[in-house]
């Protein structure tokens, strides 16, 4: 069976652990937290970046440092994961979605501006499987109407907009280092501070609100309670996995990469006989292969294309379930317009297999069977 995704390993992981063992520092900010952290400012250009155990809680701190609180609205699109939105619930705001694109499946910024409100605190763009929203029109929107952008770059690690890295382009930007992703530490992400402004608190919610960081440096000559925050701090254990990744990020983008242009060449065919719709690149945009898609007919044609898949020991998978569809999404926020693509594309998207690893007589094979089906 050829699984949908595998963890990378370059093998290095379990040497670095056992190293973070020796030092006798297993609790976050040790020195591979802070190798880590280091890799992601000076490889992505970043001013300041803090690992967190998760992106759900880079989300949380983000939502904290904009001040987010009852009675605001926050602006996202409704095909994405629920840590997005819960992130900005959990401070009392109310969630706004909009439709989105069905060429990047990106929230469509064009629609975004009709959606403001005196209520709207914050723009949400997420970079669907690494592909960058139109950030130069998201971030004049938010300038015109003085609000905060929080990129969500879960998928985007290692992909650009215009040259620059996904996630450091807003206000602030979220990664993920989940196994599903191109690199990983089991669970993972990283909160990146862009706005200078915000750099000093963050470290304070991160650190549970206190200035203890201040006072590990000399700063204070004791630490106390100053802000609202929590325990964001990976373990060493985490980020000594992490590292062992990040060192070999080029050689691990490029062999995905690799994978992801073959998926293209061997299915191109059935998008040029209108058979399935394949990924759409915009030229502003470098991805970092994180996903490769298909689009089928409908939902029907996709439950049967993943189906023969699996009876040819290829495991695929569907992504989102819109959030707006969902008991929470209804309670929690609104759809603002039309829903045009979002429900409709999600119906139609199936993910192939993409992992570091994936070699091209496999990625002949998946294509092959794609192709099959429909001959079929």
């Amino acid at each position: 069976m050829i699984p949908f995704n595998k963890p990378p390993i370059t093998g290095n992981e379990q040497q670095y652990i056992n190293q973070a063992i020796d030092n006798g520092k297993l609790a976050g900010d040790g020195s591979f937290t802070k190798s880590c952290n280091q890799w992601i400012e000076q490889r992505l250009n970043c001013p300041k970046a803090f690992l967190t155990p998760s992106c759900t809680h880079a989300l949380e701190m983000a939502a904290l440092l904009a001040g987010i609180g009852p009675g605001d609205e926050v602006i996202m699109p409704s095909y994405t994961f629920v840590s997005t939105a819960n992130a900005f619930v959990l401070r009392g705001a109310a969630i706004v979605f909009v439709d989105i694109r069905p060429d990047t499946m990106n929230m469509d910024e064009r629609l975004i501006e009709e959606a403001i409100t005196s209520k709207t605190k914050a723009i949400v763009p997420v970079h669907y499987a690494g592909v960058a929203c139109e950030m130069d029109e998201i971030l004049a929107i938010a300038k015109n109407h003085n609000l905060t952008v929080i990129e969500d770059a879960a998928q985007g690690v290692m992909s650009t907009y215009k040259g620059q890295a996904l996630g450091t382009i807003g206000d602030l930007g979220c990664y993920s280092f989940h196994e599903t992703k191109n690199y990983t530490s089991g669970e993972g992400g990283a909160l990146l501070v862009n706005n200078k402004q915000w750099q000093e608190r963050a470290e304070i919610i991160r650190e549970k609100g206190t200035n203890r960081s201040q006072f590990f440096r000399g700063q204070v000559d004791k630490y106390t309670w100053v802000d609202a925050g929590s325990s964001y701090l990976p373990s060493e254990l985490n980020a000594a996995f992490l590292y062992a990744q990040l060192e070999l990020a080029e050689t691990i983008n490029d062999e995905r990469l690799k994978a992801w242009h073959k998926y293209y060449e061997e299915l191109s065919s059935l998008a040029e006989r209108g058979r399935a719709e394949l990924p759409n690149i915009p030229d502003n945009c470098e991805h970092n292969a994180h996903m490769f898609y298909l689009k089928t007919k409908d939902l029907e044609e996709r439950t049967a294309l993943i189906d023969w898949l699996k009876q040819h020991d290829i495991l695929s998978a569907f992504h989102y379930v819109p959030l707006h569809s969902s008991n929470a999404g209804k309670r929690f926020g609104h759809f603002y317009g039309n829903d045009r693509f979002t429900t409709r594309e999600s119906d139609r998207l199936v993910r192939l297999p993409m992992y570091y690893g994936l070699t091209e007589e496999k990625v002949k094979y998946i294509a092959e069977t794609v192709r099959s089906f429909y001959a079929c």
